[in-house]
């Protein structure tokens, strides 16, 4: 009876380890759905090598959530280990993850190099991640950080940034001072309209961002307004 048991246990997961790597996209969601409701260790390496190339967001999404089922002690080195590969999207939902998880052993692996990575999901998700991550104290080295990708990329990758810093809290007052003043008009609008996301969280990003590039362009700067 436990021999029939044991082999119907490894015809199943064979069967989701094949589904994983099914061209139909609702197969391989169904394959993560299965693998979270019933963890097993042995699914851990391949839903993380999953991760790495899965073209669907809705499948990495369940990916991660399956991950997020299994031991920490199990998931943990695997997704560290990601974090350093060659590969952006093994990057990207390395980190996803690990804000998931969000186990403060993961933080030494959110380098400076992860959060100015030149793949901007790459660094997105970084900063997403950090903010979810850091420690009581670090947040103001944190900042200091991120403001040096202020005025970086397209506005969904702005808003991202913002909304990091934001969340920093009072700590990234200092950091947001100091880009304020930048040689860079870009930097100083995208401060400035972080400032004012800060101030009223219920701006529209888009209004601040270009309402500061108004103020930027005719000379003013925060509460240098006015000076340049």
């Amino acid at each position: 009876m436990t021999v029939t048991g044991q082999g119907t246990d490894e015809a199943r997961a064979l069967r989701a380890l094949r589904a994983l790597r099914d061209e139909r996209s609702s197969v391989r969601l169904g394959a993560a759905l299965a693998i979270g409701s019933t963890p097993d260790q042995r699914f851990v390496g391949p839903l993380v090598e999953r991760c790495a190339v899965e073209p669907e967001f809705l499948v990495r999404d369940m990916l991660t959530w399956a991950l997020t089922r299994h031991p920490v002690a199990a998931t943990l080195p695997l997704l560290l280990r990601e974090v350093r590969s060659e590969r952006a999207q093994a990057r990207s939902q390395a980190l996803h993850t690990l804000s998931k998880v969000g186990d403060p052993r993961a933080w030494p692996v959110i380098t400076r190099a992860l959060l100015t990575d030149a793949d901007d999901e790459v660094a997105r998700t970084a900063w997403r991640t950090a903010v979810v991550l850091v420690p009581e104290g670090e947040e103001a080295a944190l900042a200091a950080v991120l403001v040096t990708q202020l005025g970086r990329g397209g506005q969904e990758t702005q808003l991202s940034l913002s909304r990091a810093l934001v969340d920093l809290g009072s700590t990234v007052v200092p950091a947001l001072d100091t880009a304020k003043r930048a040689p860079d008009p870009d930097v100083r609008a995208h401060a400035l309209a972080t400032e004012r996301l800060r101030d009223d969280p219920d701006t529209g990003f888009a209004f601040a961002l270009e309402e500061a590039k108004r103020v930027v362009a005719l000379g003013g700067a925060g509460s240098n307004e006015g000076g340049s």
